[in-house]
């Protein structure tokens, strides 16, 4: 079959029926023009608010321009797939609770980045059963891609004032996939915003990272500094981090939005290993064994299990005086790790005063 002999119209409505059925809630079509968000994200390079992210300018305009990253590129399909769990303890409740830890709930199951590829690449198999063998390429947050930009012209939804992409029927608690296509497929017509004078997400940010509507600096970020960053946490922040370990909600949990977000049915985003309300002593006392043995295909696992200590501290330095926190902490003292023992000794000397008098 030739490009000529292709019902390209009728291939777009299959391709969105297709991503249906193999999970996904929504499929939208774009073309590659992304001069605006160019513009934006070379602003926000400039502004140093991609901190230790190195490779976010190291690839230069690839980010912006498809087929600069994939030749033959003329169109993207975008595909979003809901993942916020149910059955879990609710976020609030384990916020406020110093004593547990909260993971961001994208991390509580399965990792992301496995799962929708392997979907992508099924829609993409589908599609190339009906028009023989043409160019693409499959993303899941794995190359120099704007997803949430080209999810946006997509139709998918548009970029709130926290840069989450949004959905008027299902908030923000989404994955998305790209799939980088030669094919001339019709495109959707881009998402308009819907913020208006809110700004919820950002009062809400416990760092003051969206430092304006739509302008977030990730070195002041509680998902940059937990996740990204591999260095030290710098000490002004950690307080304001709270019990946080791994990732932050807080400007999708007070978005308006989110009230018509559906929970998922895919049960491997379901909640692992007690990570929606586990407890802050006991995921510290993990030996690494545990940790990579539990974290075997989650995408928490990226950090390592140096990192995952360093943020566990921090969360122990922000809860109440106990002498189980303190007896948890020594234990780490002499860790072989300049990184972690740093961050222990800072969570031991926030107890301090109040051991003297309580313990």
């Amino acid at each position: 079959m030739t490009t000529q002999d292709i019902d390209f119209t009728a291939l777009a409505q299959d391709i969105r029926l297709w991503g249906e059925e193999l999970g996904f809630q929504q499929v939208g079509i774009c073309d590659t023009d992304l001069s605006d968000a160019e513009q934006h994200l070379m602003n926000w390079l400039d502004d140093g608010f991609h901190g230790d992210m190195d490779w976010m300018q190291r690839h230069g305009t690839r980010r912006s321009r498809p087929a600069d990253l994939v030749k033959g590129t003329v169109r993207v399909i975008s595909a979003r797939m809901d993942y916020l769990p149910s059955d879990t303890t609710p976020p609030n409740e384990v916020l406020q609770n110093k004593h547990k830890a909260f993971v961001s709930r994208y991390a509580l199951g399965g990792d992301y980045h496995k799962i929708l590829r392997k979907r992508l690449q099924k829609l993409i198999d589908r599609v190339a059963d009906t028009t023989g063998e043409f160019g693409y390429r499959v993303f899941t947050d794995s190359a120099p891609v704007l997803e949430k930009a080209l999810a946006e012209k997509a139709g998918i939804g548009w970029i709130g004032k926290h840069s989450n992409l949004l959905n008027k029927k299902a908030g923000s608690w989404f994955f998305l996939g790209e799939i980088y296509t030669d094919l001339p497929l019709p495109i959707d017509q881009p998402a308009t915003n819907h913020c208006g004078e809110c700004n919820a997400c950002i009062t809400a940010c416990p760092t003051d990272a969206i430092v304006a509507p739509y302008r977030v600096d990730a070195q002041r970020c509680i998902s940059y500094l937990t996740i990204e960053l591999k260095g030290s946490i710098p000490e002004e922040l950690r307080p304001q981090m709270g019990n946080r370990i791994y990732g932050c909600d807080d400007c999708q949990l007070v978005c308006p939005w989110n009230r018509f977000a559906q929970s998922t049915h895919e049960t491997v985003f379901a909640s692992r290993h007690g990570l929606d309300n586990g407890d802050l002593v006991e995921l510290f006392l993990w030996s690494k064994q545990e940790f990579d043995e539990r974290m075997q295909g989650s995408a928490i696992r990226r950090i390592g299990y140096e990192r995952w200590l360093r943020n566990i501290a921090v969360a122990l330095g922000n809860a109440r005086t106990s002498n189980e926190i303190l007896n948890a902490l020594r234990q780490r003292l002499d860790y072989p790790s300049k990184l972690v023992v740093e961050h222990v000794k800072w969570a031991i000397s926030q107890h301090e005063p109040q051991a003297n008098d309580q313990l």
